[in-house]
């Protein structure tokens, strides 16, 4: 499939829960938010064939994400169904580590091919602030367990903001001299006026890069194939890399390659951009794979230039742990 921009579109995002087991504070507010009812969200067997008709389209790569996918049970099933799915797309999951250590292996032998984790600090402290959930030893086990377990390379996302947690960029991408993880810092991303944090707090990728290049000797590392949107460097002597995700100052949209599909059936051509499908509703009225596929390429032909954050225009009122990330 190709947009109207001649972008290859090859790349499904499915969440499967708008559910989370944290709260951090630029994603939900203190209270939470209101979950969708169990009517509400696809089952298992909807979501698979939306993902089977999207593979047989050209989708080669599928990842899971929420809220966090790992509160909704029967995961392991739904990634044993799309791992065995003729084409072998890669089946792959965004998780916060909280519920990794338990399930690393069983993901992996169910035909989960890596796992990335967002993590905001490496102070106890300031984790438990940030996420109102004092876990980040659960979270370094859910690490080191998936690591174990071969679901590598661990990319571990991190989210640098303007006077939380900028001082942390250093202290995140040494870990790439022990470890041969890809570190990633992704440019915040401010999309609801009744969050915590505002648009001033963006800390921008060429502050990133200028911190990046006080470490040690940098490298550019050259980008193979669907490389996604990470600009990924490389310390002297280092086992792993960094990556830096400009996802507002710079935007990657001239190489976006995805799809997105929210627990509640909507599909979106971009993540921030309030256009939706709704597959929900055409799927429980019983329509058929080729109205599925052409919906999925309607989509695609409705994917924008880019999008336009930078001008307050954002994901259409939605959170984000109900759209996917």
């Amino acid at each position: 499939m190709r947009d109207t921009f001649a972008r290859k579109i090859d790349y499904l995002r499915i969440s499967v829960t708008d559910r989370c087991n944290l709260r951090c504070r630029y994603c939900m507010p203190e209270g939470g938010v209101v979950s969708l009812g169990h009517d509400a969200i696809l089952s298992y067997e909807e979501l698979f064939r939306v993902a089977r008709v999207a593979v047989e389209l050209g989708v080669r790569k599928i990842r899971l994400t929420g809220g966090e996918p790992l509160v909704r049970k029967g995961l392991l099933g739904f990634v044993e169904a799309l791992a065995k799915l003729p084409q072998q797309p890669e089946i792959t999951l965004t998780s916060n580590g909280l519920l990794l250590a338990e399930n690393a292996l069983a993901l992996k032998e169910a035909g989960l091919a890596r796992v990335n984790v967002s993590l905001d600090s490496l102070r106890p402290e300031r984790f438990a602030h940030l996420t109102r959930c004092d876990a980040l030893e659960q979270v370094w086990r859910g690490v080191h367990s998936a690591e174990a377990a071969g679901l590598t390379p661990i990319k571990i996302n991190m989210v640098p903001i303007l006077g939380v947690n900028e001082d942390e960029i250093a202290d995140f991408a040494r870990l790439t001299f022990a470890h041969p993880w890809q570190v990633r810092f992704i440019e915040f991303m401010p999309l609801s006026p009744e969050l915590e944090y505002s648009t001033e707090q963006l800390y921008p990728a060429a502050n990133i890069y200028a911190d990046l290049q006080k470490i040690a000797g940098l490298t550019e590392v050259a980008r193979q194939g669907p490389a996604g949107p990470a600009r990924l460097y490389q310390f002297e002597g280092a086992q792993g890399s960094v990556g830096i995700i400009p996802a507002v100052s710079e935007h990657f949209c001239r190489e976006c390659n995805r799809l997105r599909l929210t627990a509640d059936g909507q599909l979106r051509p971009c993540l921030l951009a309030p256009q939706e499908i709704d597959l929900r509703t055409m799927l429980r009225a019983g329509v058929s794979d080729q109205v599925l596929a052409e919906q999925l390429e309607k989509s695609v032909a409705a994917k924008p230039q880019q999008h336009h954050l930078d001008k307050g225009d954002g994901t259409g009122g939605r959170h984000m742990q109900g759209i996917g990330g």
